[in-house]
């Protein structure tokens, strides 16, 4: 049996779906399952046993309808048994609807229906502290009955050789291993989805204060000027606790030295779930928009716990769409003070480090 499993979105995603891979391997252990991904993401996914073959989705697939439509031969040629679309856009309808394959499997959406021979409706509440983001997706391999029993979290597989480079990089930077090792995830992909920059900075100045960690940000290159703003707002006794320039030249090298830490905290993001898939403690902050239900993955109250500002303001919230939260994020967003939830943060902060 030949499956394919289709995500293009960004690293988050492509790491939570991964869950759909494993759930088929243990539902058809003989059958051959490829997961086709925008090619960005795969060093999230690189030596997972779950299945055989990764196909990269590149940008010139988008660029030229030639390159797409030769793309899309491909996926013909093989001859799929099944096909699961997670991602559900007009690339992956038309990828379905080419595979040719007998068993076309989606979420529901009334205008795409017709593509799939099974669609399957969201749930808007998880039954499980798995969040809906996990819940859902097994419901697109499994029957409602099995959800509850056959949770299976994200993973990320790191070789002992990246494991011990990334050991030896903090080390030749005199990051001391016998002091608790926090990584901020200190810009969110969007203005959207950044908490204040005064406020996490002021997050950070709490975390050094408290347990006197060792810091590193999580940024992208052209994030780097926003860092540096939040990285000068700390106080100057936080700075000395913060290694600015110590940080991975590639995603793989990040995941390597995030599985050296001992938490993540910051914005909610792919960042975050990558700590969970590597074990690592995670303190996220929600932005205004984002269900936190949705992706509040595995929260415990202890070794992951999460804010929103709907936990402390839920007025702010009442009778609002996402579209209307996702446009008002901006303005919303000062109203989640770090003084509220800064009791929370020390009780993380204690029980994790």
């Amino acid at each position: 049996m030949k499956i394919l499993v289709i995500q293009q979105k960004m690293i988050g995603d492509v790491l939570t779906s991964t869950i759909i891979c494993e759930t088929l391997r243990k539902e058809y252990p003989d059958s051959t399952i490829d997961y086709l991904i925008n090619s960005n993401t795969r060093p999230v996914v690189l030596e997972s046993p779950y299945f055989d073959r990764v196909i990269e989705f590149k940008d010139g697939y988008r660029d030229s309808k030639r390159a797409f439509y030769q793309f899309l031969k491909k996926i013909r040629k093989t001859k799929y048994d099944l096909v699961i679309d997670t991602y559900g856009k007009l690339e992956s309808n038309l990828i379905t609807l080419f595979s040719g394959a007998k068993e076309r499997i989606s979420f529901y959406k009334w205008y795409t229906q017709f593509i799939y021979t099974k669609t399957i409706r969201r749930h808007n509440d998880p039954i499980t502290n798995a969040s809906t983001a996990i819940e859902n997706r097994l419901r697109l391999v499994l029957p409602e009955n099995r959800i509850v029993s056959e949770i299976v979290k994200p993973k990320i597989f790191l070789s002992e050789e990246e494991k011990e480079k990334a050991k030896e990089f903090l080390e030749s930077n005199e990051i001391n291993p016998k002091k608790p090792l926090v990584m901020i995830s200190v810009v969110g992909s969007e203005s959207r989805k950044t908490l204040p920059f005064e406020y996490m900075a002021k997050v950070i100045d709490e975390i050094v204060s408290t347990i006197g960690a060792n810091v590193l940000f999580n940024y992208i290159p052209n994030q780097e000027k926003d860092a540096r703003t939040i990285y000068n707002l700390t106080n100057y006794k936080t700075q000395q606790h913060i290694h600015f320039d110590v940080f991975a030249k590639s995603l793989r090298g990040f995941i390597a030295i995030l599985s050296h830490c001992d938490a993540l905290v910051g914005n909610e993001g792919g960042a975050v779930n990558m700590a969970k898939a590597l074990n690592v403690s995670t303190f996220t902050i929600f932005s205004p928009w984002i269900i936190k239900k949705d992706w509040n993955m595995f929260e415990d109250g202890e070794e992951h716990m999460s804010v929103h500002l709907a936990d402390y303001e839920p007025s702010l919230f009442k009778d609002k769409t996402i579209k209307e939260l996702k446009k008002e994020s901006l303005a919303l967003y000062p109203n989640l003070r770090p003084e509220l939830f800064v009791d929370q943060l020390r009780e993380f902060l204690h029980k994790n480090l």
